[in-house]
C-alpha cells in the first residue's frame, strides 16, 4: 500500500506564513492576559496587532513560490485553530472580565465562541459565496469593530459600558451565522488595516501611558 511520508511538525512550524500565524496567536495570548486583568487598552492592542498578523498569513502565503498543497492545508488548519482563540475566546475573556466575572456574563461568552467555532467550520467547509463575498460577518471583522467602541469607554460608568459591548458582541455573533454576503477586505484594504491598527495601538498606548 502507497503512503505518503510525512513531515516533521517542526518542517511547518518554520514555514513563514505559520510563523506570522503564530505571531498573531501570540499577541491573542498577550490580549488575554491582560484582558483576565482588566488591563482593557492592553488588551485591546493585543487583538488588533491578533487580526493584522492574520491577514498578513495569507498575503505572505499567497506571494510565496514553491509552496506545496500540504503546505497550505497545514496552514489553513493552524490559521483556523488561532481563530477561535483571537477572535473567539478573547474578546469572549474581555466581556467576563469586563463584566467583573459575573454569571450573567458567562452565557455571552459561550455565545461569542460558540458561534466562531460554528462560522469556521461553516467557512472551512463551504468557503466563500465567491472570490470577493464572505457568507455572514467575517470574525475579524468583531475584534476590529470591538476595538472601536472602546474608543469611547471613559464617557460611560462601568457598568453601563459592560451592557454596551455585551450587547454589540451578541449582535455581531447573530452577524458572523447570519447569510448575509459580506464583502471581503484585501488587497490595497491592508494599508487601511495598517493605519487603523497603528493608530489605535497608539490611542490605547497613551491610555496606558497617563495611567502610570
Amino acid at each position: 500500500m502507497n503512503s505518503i511520508k510525512q513531515k516533521s511538525v517542526f518542517n511547518f512550524v518554520k514555514d513563514l506564513p505559520n510563523i506570522c500565524s503564530l505571531l498573531g496567536l501570540l499577541s491573542a495570548v498577550i490580549g488575554i492576559y491582560f484582558a483576565i486583568q482588566g488591563n482593557f487598552p492592553a488588551a485591546i492592542i493585543g487583538v488588533l496587532w491578533a487580526v493584522l498578523f492574520d491577514w498578513y498569513d495569507g498575503i505572505i502565503a499567497r506571494k510565496l513560490k514553491g509552496r506545496t498543497k500540504i503546505q497550505g492545508e497545514f496552514g489553513a488548519q493552524l490559521d483556523s485553530m488561532i481563530d477561535i482563540v483571537s477572535f473567539g475566546i478573547l474578546p469572549a475573556i474581555i466581556l467576563l472580565s469586563y463584566g467583573s466575572y459575573n454569571i450573567w456574563f458567562l452565557p455571552g461568552a459561550f455565545i461569542i465562541i460558540a458561534s466562531s467555532a460554528i462560522r469556521l467550520t461553516y467557512f472551512n467547509v463551504y468557503g466563500l459565496i465567491d472570490s470577493k463575498t464572505y457568507k455572514g460577518f467575517p470574525l475579524d471583522n468583531n475584534v476590529l469593530i470591538l476595538a472601536f467602541i472602546f474608543l469611547f469607554e471613559s464617557l460611560f460608568e462601568h457598568s453601563t459600558f459592560a451592557l454596551i459591548i455585551y450587547l454589540a458582541l451578541m449582535v455581531l455573533s447573530a452577524l458572523n451565522l447570519s447569510s448575509i454576503p459580506t464583502p471581503k477586505f484585501a488587497g490595497k484594504w491592508v494599508y487601511a488595516l495598517i493605519i487603523y491598527v497603528v493608530t489605535l495601538t497608539l490611542f490605547f498606548s497613551w491610555i496606558l501611558y497617563n495611567r502610570i
